[in-house]
């Protein structure tokens, strides 16, 4: 029982995430290393892209994460630190881009696609409906012509079976 507990133990802690952070860039204070590790998950790492600073083993994440804390000691509040970093690096530096004009199709691409996608559906849905009738409403629309009746009337009759 022991063993299994220390196998559970030893699995659990290689599925960990392995942060970046290395013990030579941590703040003495701890407001402000909670600050700057808030920071380093909302940007990306120019290198791996798909990664926050927070993350990433690259050279430049962690240039950026020294950065951070350097603005954060200086005495830069969250959003003068993220804005210099927009301001040096672009829009691109955010995981999480910012609402704006220039970032509009970004949001909105989306939900218009959703949209767009569901418009789709009923406009098939309405024209296989049209095109498609049930066997009930081809059986009502259709009539015979006096001819069909004829030839229907002539073939129960040598069938044998009785006329309504």
């Amino acid at each position: 029982m022991r063993r299994l507990r220390l196998v559970l133990l030893a699995l659990a802690l290689l599925h960990a995430p392995a942060l970046a952070v290395q013990p030579d860039e941590v703040l003495p204070d701890p407001a402000l290393e909670a600050r700057a590790r808030a920071l380093s998950k909302e940007l990306r790492c120019m290198v791996c892209q798909n990664q926050s600073i927070d993350d990433s083993d690259a050279p430049l994440a962690r240039d950026l994460r020294v950065l951070v804390r350097e603005r954060l000691a200086a005495g830069d509040s969250d959003t003068q630190v993220v804005d210099f970093l927009v301001a040096r690096y672009g829009e691109f530096v955010l995981l999480n881009p910012r609402v704006g004009w220039h970032t509009a199709l970004l949001w909105l691409a989306p939900a218009a696609v959703l949209i767009g996608g569901a418009i789709g559906l009923v406009v098939l849905i309405r024209r296989r409906r049209g095109a498609n009738p049930t066997v009930a409403e081809q059986v009502a629309a259709r009539t015979l012509t006096p001819e069909e009746e004829a030839r229907l009337a002539r073939l129960l009759d040598e069938s044998g079976e009785p006329r309504p």
